[in-house]
């Protein structure tokens, strides 16, 4: 086990490398931040001022060569907007994201199970051919157009639901969930029903059958148990999409988590506060694919030795 997660940690880390030069370079490209925080009557001394306080008065190696220096130790900068520690807007925003997709992926979890595993109980019956359908239709479903629809229907025409914003109760939690829920939910059903109508031809569960096992111990005692390796997998993938996927939803939905503070950091070309974001997500998502290893490890012992020491 200790090799197997040695190895999964180098492999993924090394992504990790490529992530703090690429947000560094991507940056830059969205345009020189004196030309939106002076004003056009600024004179060249005052710009020359700007870009030396901050930095941008030198070359493109040095800037990158100083901000890898930062983040080995640990110092992601000040905010050009706000003046503020960029890793603390960073820190502040992501909980908010992380609670979102957290409730969002549990309730898509065991709705998928639920439906998955009794659609899956009579395979090409009525029920399963309809909670196949609208699964497919669901994982087919951009989020963006599902979050427009949403803020349309129940939000502008029948003003059932807050558009924007998270003051409020539990109303305004709604539509951003609903959102984010619908791709998961529909690919889980997907993932739960296959891998349940395997697991319910296996031998073992026609032995648990011929020693009178009732069918719900069968089902969710003996056949789910074993079915629910593959989908804790996709599960565990989604999540992490969720997580980095939560920058349309946060946007359209004024959502104050780590996705929107990224899209703000871009027009405001704040990028301190964007290499901060962007490099919190990448690390999040490098211990949620960490995690999701051991755990699928820990369910199937192949996988720890199928890894060469």
């Amino acid at each position: 086990m200790t090799t197997f997660l040695r190895k999964r940690i180098i492999s993924s880390a090394i992504p990790l490398v490529f992530v703090v030069f690429g947000v560094f370079c991507l940056a830059r490209l969205t345009g020189n931040p004196v030309n939106l925080y002076l004003p056009l009557s600024a004179t060249s001394d005052q710009r020359a001022a700007f870009s030396a306080e901050h930095g941008f008065d030198q070359s493109i190696g040095a800037q990158l060569w100083d901000y890898l220096g930062q983040v080995v130790r640990l110092d992601f900068g000040t905010s050009l907007r706000t003046g503020q520690s960029a890793a603390d807007m960073a820190l502040t925003a992501f909980p908010a994201t992380l609670q979102l997709a957290a409730v969002t992926m549990v309730i898509a979890a065991l709705g998928a199970i639920l439906i998955g595993s009794l659609a899956a109980y009579r395979p090409n019956s009525v029920a399963d051919r309809i909670a196949s359908f609208l699964a497919m239709a669901a994982a087919s479903i951009p989020d963006f157009w599902f979050a427009i629809t949403g803020v349309l229907i129940f939000g502008v025409n029948l003003a059932l639901l807050p558009t924007s914003g998270v003051s409020g109760g539990p109303e305004v939690w709604v539509l951003p969930i609903a959102t984010l829920l619908i791709r998961p939910f529909g690919v889980l059903v997907q993932v739960v029903r296959g891998a349940m109508v395997a697991a319910l031809s296996a031998p073992y569960v026609k032995v648990a059958r011929s020693k009178g096992a009732g069918e719900k111990r069968v089902i969710f005692g003996h056949a789910l148990r074993n079915a629910i390796t593959p989908a804790l997998t996709v599960a565990g993938d989604l999540t992490i999409g969720l997580v980095n996927g939560a920058v349309v939803v946060e946007t359209i939905f004024g959502w104050p988590g780590i996705g929107k503070l990224m899209i703000d950091s871009i027009l405001q070309r704040d990028f301190a506060v964007l290499q901060a974001a962007v490099l919190l997500t990448a690390l999040t998502i490098f211990a949620l694919n960490i995690l999701i290893d051991v755990c699928y490890a820990l369910l199937d012992p192949r996988v720890r030795q199928a890894v060469p020491a």
